[in-house]
């Protein structure tokens, strides 16, 4: 896989998902949380989702290519990230245009599904969310974050993450925030459910 296709993909992504998938969710029903479904991610509340290289919503389904207000434009809904809720923010202009190469889609998204699948069996009561500012995918569970993510400014590939709300001591935690593996090293989901495992383990 093109390292620069995925870098590229997920900024598109991350810029679909707050515009147009939690912005406009937010400024009709003030949610901003999203979620993975079928295929893909989307709203948590509404039906605009990500699907592929595609955006699906109750006018139809319309290709991930060009510029978000265009594409807003042809799903009727105003383009933008909720308004004055975080301060970190995809990094992608107005007139950019989206750059959704497929398999790299494919990945990412697979990512996500397997992330969530594996949140479902360890904390089963738990709801994994999409957060759209760091456009990453997890959940909390006595005082430490589990999560899997598309990839970040310190990363430039997908990962997964135990992050500890204290911090921890010990050969396990190889990050700032705690600890993280490359989803190469995580290749299904049983795969994230023991490195989630390890986490609690070792954060006990």
């Amino acid at each position: 896989m093109d390292e620069h296709a995925v870098v590229a993909t997920r900024r598109s992504l991350h810029a679909v998902a707050e515009r147009l998938l939690a912005g406009p969710q937010y400024r009709e029903h003030g949610e901003i949380r999203l979620q993975v479904t079928p295929g893909g991610i989307g709203q948590f509340v509404g039906p605009l989702r990500v699907e592929g290289t595609d955006i699906v919503g109750a006018s139809g389904r319309v290709p991930l290519r060009g510029r978000i207000g265009d594409i807003a434009a042809e799903l009727g809904v105003e383009a933008g990230e909720p308004a004055d809720l975080y301060s970190e923010h995809a990094q992608f202009g107005a007139d950019d245009e989206l750059t959704v190469d497929p398999a790299a889609a494919a990945l990412l998204l697979d990512w996500f599904a397997r992330g969530d699948g594996a949140m479902r069996r360890f904390a089963p009561s738990e709801e994994p969310i999409l957060w759209p500012e760091h456009f990453d995918l997890g959940i909390s569970l006595d005082e430490v974050n589990y999560g899997v993510s598309p990839g970040d400014g310190g990363h430039s590939l997908p990962y997964a993450y135990v992050g500890p709300w204290t911090p921890r001591e010990g050969e396990f935690w190889n990050a700032s925030f705690g600890a993280d593996r490359p989803a190469h090293r995580l290749p299904d989901t049983d795969a994230v459910v023991a490195f989630f495992a390890a986490g609690r383990a070792a954060a006990a």
